[in-house]
């Protein structure tokens, strides 16, 4: 039964030949939990810190968790998000997902596949940012999740030594916020 700890109800049919009403009763016993829609676990199996972000790279398997969200999983700054920010295609459908909340923000060509890190979490491929990258996305969107958190996780990263000038650079000019950001990190090598 532990085969089924992450996987979709079909794969889980499929791998174990478990009809669906077998599978619904399964879970008003308590042997299966439902964590979201098609998607099961042992109810035994231990969450992850990052459990959610596993379950956005399962419902949007094209999507790249970014800003605060990735911030949190590098492990930068002090804000908790309460929704797990997700950059999608311009052009792509709008992902539906009750649990957990979503925030989408929209990129197109360099500024949605330029830094792309993958990382495995639960057995599950989660795309996320690097660090410089998503440094640049937060001065972007400085509007949306402000100003001082882009701050904070600047100066922390630049204490840290988690990125390099030229990576944050060669990030700031594809996302086109060089000007915007030029007068911080003068002042952040100063």
């Amino acid at each position: 039964m532990s085969t089924i700890s992450h996987m979709q109800r079909s794969q889980v049919k499929e791998a174990l030949g478990i009809h669906s009403q077998i599978l619904t009763r399964l879970v008003r016993e308590g042997a299966v939990e439902r964590i979201a829609r098609g998607q099961y676990r042992l109810p035994d199996q231990p969450v992850t810190e990052h459990h959610t972000l596993a379950i956005v790279a399962r419902a949007v398997p094209d999507g790249v968790v970014c800003l605060i969200s990735a911030l949190s999983f590098h492990g930068i700054g002090t804000e908790l998000p309460p929704y797990v920010w997700v950059a999608i295609d311009r052009r792509a459908r709008q992902p539906s997902l009750r649990y957990p909340p979503l925030r989408i923000v929209r990129f197109s060509g360099k500024a949605l596949i330029s830094g792309i890190e993958v990382h495995r979490i639960e057995e599950q491929p989660v795309r996320v940012y690097n660090i410089a990258k998503t440094l640049a996305d937060l001065f972007k969107y400085r509007n949306k999740v402000g100003l001082n958190v882009a701050l904070e996780a600047l100066r922390e990263a630049w204490k840290e030594r988690r990125f390099t000038m030229d990576d944050l650079d060669h990030y700031a000019r594809i996302c086109r916020v060089q000007r915007v950001m030029s007068p911080y990190l003068e002042a952040l090598v100063a």
